[in-house]
């Protein structure tokens, strides 16, 4: 809870943020270990991702007879791996530009919340894209950490961060980690497929009124997006705020063409900022939920 409020109150570190050194130092292994081998891709998720479930159970370890730095130390790790300020601060920041006009510096500011091509995107695509990544952003940058810290503390918290680092980092279907980074998607798929469906359900709930339309859309769409995680959340706030998402995206040159979630209108700058909203609701319950599941 401590960590959560200390995210919702300050956001990430300005100045050496753990997950940055963490990307640096994976991105050096990288260099030294890349090849286009499933083996070699495994060993590289294997190495980072233990390096930081390691480093969870030794500051678990030292403070299991100290209950004071237990509980700083959950506190201040559970800060770290959240990013429920920073996707809201982006999310806001994108809705601002799209309703000034301001095209390229929102097409400029979509890279800080997704890796999709924004060089020909207009202003309802650029909407679209936003809105698709601060729902799948409210699963993975708060509802899965904080899902994973519940169940197995300070190592879950790191695990779950490393791994999800290393998916954003290696696990496009780009040629040069069609293979090497096969091992860190699909790890991040297995554990996002509980606090996906989780995060989908707590948007439900978060609903108000269009609760029943926004569990109608889960059940209905949340398996057409191809990943088995990320349309889970995307039905679902495509229901609670009345707008269809999916179409066609592109990611490095390679172009995807995804079903249609949800049966409302396009989405508008407007409704991206009442996406911004739902996903601090869906936070809020989530850290609700994982205080409660921890005890």
């Amino acid at each position: 809870m401590t960590g959560y409020v200390t995210d919702a109150l300050f956001g990430d570190p300005r100045t050496g943020h753990p997950v940055a050194l963490f990307g640096t130092a994976a991105g050096r292994l990288e260099h030294r270990l890349w090849a286009d081998s499933k083996p070699r891709g495994v060993a590289y998720a294997a190495l980072c991702t233990f390096g930081a479930v390691g480093l969870g159970v030794a500051l678990q370890a030292a403070t299991r007879r100290r209950p004071f730095a237990r509980f700083a130390t959950t506190a201040v790790c559970t800060w770290i791996v959240l990013g429920g300020r920073g996707l809201a601060a982006e999310g806001a920041e994108m809705a601002r530009l799209l309703e000034a006009g301001e095209m390229p510096e929102a097409r400029q500011r979509l890279s800080h919340l997704c890796a999709r091509d924004a060089t020909t995107l207009d202003s309802a695509e650029l909407t679209r894209a936003a809105t698709e990544s601060i729902a799948e952003n409210t699963s993975d940058a708060v509802v899965a950490p904080l899902f994973w810290g519940a169940v197995a503390g300070i190592p879950g918290l790191l695990g779950y961060r490393a791994l999800n680092t290393l998916d954003a980092m290696v696990g496009y279907r780009s040629p040069r980690y069609r293979r090497f980074g096969w091992a860190a998607a699909r790890a991040d798929d297995v554990v996002n497929l509980v606090p996906s469906r989780i995060g989908a359900a707590l948007t439900v709930l978060c609903a108000g009124g269009r609760a029943r339309t926004a569990w109608r859309m889960w059940r209905r769409d949340g398996g057409r997006h191809p990943s088995p995680n990320a349309g889970q959340v995307e039905a679902a706030f495509a229901g609670a705020l009345d707008v269809r998402l999916g179409g066609t995206n592109s990611y490095g040159g390679e172009v995807e063409s995804r079903a249609r979630l949800g049966d409302g209108r396009d989405p508008e700058p407007l409704d991206l900022r009442r996406a911004v909203r739902l996903s601090r609701r869906v936070g809020a319950a989530a850290v609700a939920l994982a205080a409660v599941a921890a005890r």
